[in-house]
């Protein structure tokens, strides 16, 4: 398949390459610390407005300041604020039933005249919808229909032709990002509730998953008698592949735990095997965690006191389950 080609004038420049790259970081930080100067108490009304709003944030931006907008968007709604974005080309032909009077319009455009986004705003006037505007042009079409405006207006931008959208979008991401952070903040939004929007990362796992969730039970579960001789132990142990097995009464009680460190240790002191029960060799009242216990936790306790495997109990002390350091590894909660 043939591609078509950029013809270049001169040869390529490696150090004008790397002078345009450390141009373009000064220019976009320069852009972004002077948002500092420019925003104002209309940034306290705008988070206000967004916090009495029943419905969501909806955000609406064209061609790069779309493409921030879809980014602010996802980032308000995994950090607690409902939030969809709507493409304003298309909210003329239809996307507006997206849109109802319990929402807020978050609308995004450098020079505030983008005719698609510019051509539904008498629209949601007589919807009724609050309208906030991250613009660079005061005096724009945009920013006279707003209720509120932070402007996101820039010196240059970084592209050398000062054409490209560049340090203008990167202070529209930060603007948006600012939001985020204050509303996330204003709802109390804690690590427990981004974890709920984000189930499929690290820290959902970590934060989500319960021991239930990744323990061994039933059949899969090592247990023998305290009567049972050690070979019997052994041949559970192996059986089951945890490397310990539970003791446990007739009531299922727990009494006990033997693993295979306390297998090498006995070997290592000589003692005849032959003679020796479950009861002889357990270790009376092992570290244990409850099955409604965050996985985490079952991960602590085995660090802290140096173990590889931590037995589930219920409240009465009945043993329910087992979980090994490879079962939370598998689950990628470490």
């Amino acid at each position: 398949m043939n591609r078509p080609s950029v013809a270049r004038s001169q040869p390529f420049d490696a150090a004008q390459a790397l002078r345009l790259a450390l141009d373009t970081f000064d220019i976009e930080a320069d852009a972004v610390r002077g948002l500092k100067a420019r925003t104002g108490e209309g940034f306290g009304r705008a988070v206000q407005r967004m916090l009495d709003c029943a419905g969501r944030v909806v955000v609406m931006g064209m061609g790069k300041s779309g493409h921030i907008g879809r980014k602010v968007a996802a980032t308000l709604a995994s950090t607690g604020t409902p939030a969809i974005f709507v493409h304003p080309a298309e909210a003329s032909h239809g996307d507006l039933g997206m849109i109802t009077p319990d929402d807020l319009v978050l609308a995004i455009s450098n020079s505030g005249e983008s005719d698609e986004l510019t051509a539904i705003l008498p629209v949601l006037k007589r919807l009724g919808v609050p309208l906030v505007a991250i613009t660079g042009g005061a005096a724009s079409t945009l920013a006279r229909h707003a209720d509120v405006v932070l402007d996101s207006g820039v010196d240059k931008e970084a592209c050398p032709l000062n054409l490209a959208p560049t340090a203008s979008t990167t202070a529209q991401l930060a603007l948006g990002d600012a939001l985020a952070v204050a509303l996330l903040d204003a709802r109390g939004f804690r690590a427990e509730d981004f974890a709920r929007s984000h189930p499929g990362g690290a820290l959902g796992r970590k934060l989500l998953t319960q021991v239930a969730d990744v323990m061994r039970s039933g059949d899969a579960l090592p247990r023998v008698a305290p009567a049972t001789g050690l070979s019997d132990v052994m041949r559970e142990m192996s059986a089951k592949g945890l490397g310990a097995s539970a003791v446990v009464d007739d009531a299922g009680q727990l009494l006990g735990i033997f693993t295979d460190g306390d297998l090498r240790r006995l070997i290592e002191k000589g003692r005849d095997l032959r003679a020796l029960t479950a009861a002889d060799v357990m270790h009376a009242s092992p570290r244990t965690v409850r099955a409604d216990a965050l996985a985490v936790e079952a991960v602590d306790l085995m660090e802290s006191h140096s173990i590889t495997c931590v037995l589930v109990t219920d409240a009465a002390g009945v043993l329910t389950g087992a979980v090994h350091i490879g079962d939370l590894m598998r689950a990628k909660v470490i």
